[in-house]
């Protein structure tokens, strides 16, 4: 399997595997992702190159999303003086669950993070979604708090304010990369 740089070809996909977990979200009685993504800012983010999809041959199984920018109001200012990189988006296809395709791509996020200077990976989960917090507990994250105010809405309610980190370091991916950090005289 092979991680590239997502391009703006990827975003029907992209937009594809967003419902695709949002349906399996809400078989499983949660409301994560139950709104659809605009594709404007799925767009956007590709073209800022921080998305990144995962192909196992010919087809896309999997995508993560790994930027320098903190979302407002979840880190204090002592924390964002520490270089981070920050996971968003997270997906694999559900044909390929079960795999540890995600835990793979966490720690490629964390080689990535590491090589680009940063000390934290970091993320943020929804609030009521306790699976997918022991998830990331589970793949090394350490829960740091969960900020339920200063939502998108007026100041409201927050949907995704469990946050946690763990060290970015390099661990063990499986996977070839092909983003531009990536790269090596024996893969280009």
């Amino acid at each position: 399997m092979i991680v590239k740089p997502a391009t703006a070809a990827d975003l029907g996909q992209l937009l594809a595997f967003r419902k695709e977990a949002a349906g399996w979200l809400s078989a499983l009685g949660s409301d994560q992702w139950s709104r659809p993504y605009p594709a404007d800012k799925l767009l956007a983010t590709i073209e800022a190159g921080t998305v990144f999809m995962l192909w196992d041959g010919p087809e896309i199984v999997g995508t993560i999303t790994l930027t320098p920018d903190a979302e407002d109001g979840l880190w204090t200012s002592g924390e964002l003086s520490d270089p981070a990189r920050y996971v968003n988006k997270l997906t694999v296809s559900r044909a390929y669950a079960g795999r540890d395709l995600g835990g793979r791509l966490l720690n490629w996020a964390g080689a990535r993070a590491a090589g680009e200077g940063a000390k934290w990976l970091r993320l943020d989960a929804w609030t009521t979604n306790e699976r997918l917090q022991q998830y990331y507990v589970d793949h090394g994250f350490t829960h740091v708090r969960t900020v339920r105010e200063g939502g998108a809405v007026n100041g409201g309610p927050r949907v995704s304010g469990w946050v946690a980190q763990r060290p970015a370091v390099a661990a063990e991916h499986g996977f070839e990369d092909a983003t531009a950090m990536g790269f090596t005289s024996s893969n280009r």
